[in-house]
């Protein structure tokens, strides 16, 4: 008979939101920490975004995609429109496509979000910034909406 794994096993291998187990399709760094895309298909796409402390994404919205976060790891203050709301681990919030939103991390540890978008066009262009404390300009018109 094998041992069965005693259960301070088990919670060692959950325990820390840095050990992932997938493959990112993609990886790319960011002023306010890093996102991986971890699937894609038609009409939708996963990412995880890690906030590092003291960071905040832009204050942002999206033409052609709405997004469903769920908090993995740390306290992520969302505001979404003009309501701020704290999420936790295991909690989640849907943003509409085309409402102003941001992720902010105000603790001491990374906040990891699981973001699924939804839409017609998912590219990275679809960001509409209206506030960056990074410097960045405000993207342009999606590729998609000028191929129309």
């Amino acid at each position: 008979m094998g041992a069965r794994p005693g259960a301070a096993d088990v919670k060692s291998r959950r325990s820390h939101p840095a050990q992932v187990r997938s493959r990112p399709i993609e990886w790319e760094a960011r002023p306010w920490g890093s996102f991986a895309t971890l699937e894609e298909g038609p009409g939708y796409k996963v990412k995880r975004l890690a906030v590092l402390p003291g960071q905040r994404l832009s204050l942002q919205k999206h033409r052609h995609r709405a997004e469903h976060w769920t908090v993995v790891a740390g306290a992520a203050t969302i505001l979404h429109g003009r309501r701020e709301i704290t999420l936790r681990p295991r909690q989640c919030g849907v943003i509409r496509r085309g409402a102003l939103h941001r992720i902010t991390n105000r603790g001491r540890l990374p906040v990891v979000v699981i973001e699924v978008q939804h839409g017609d066009y998912l590219g990275e262009d679809d960001i509409i910034r209206k506030q960056d404390d990074y410097g960045r300009a405000k993207s342009r018109e999606p590729r998609a909406a000028r191929r129309r």
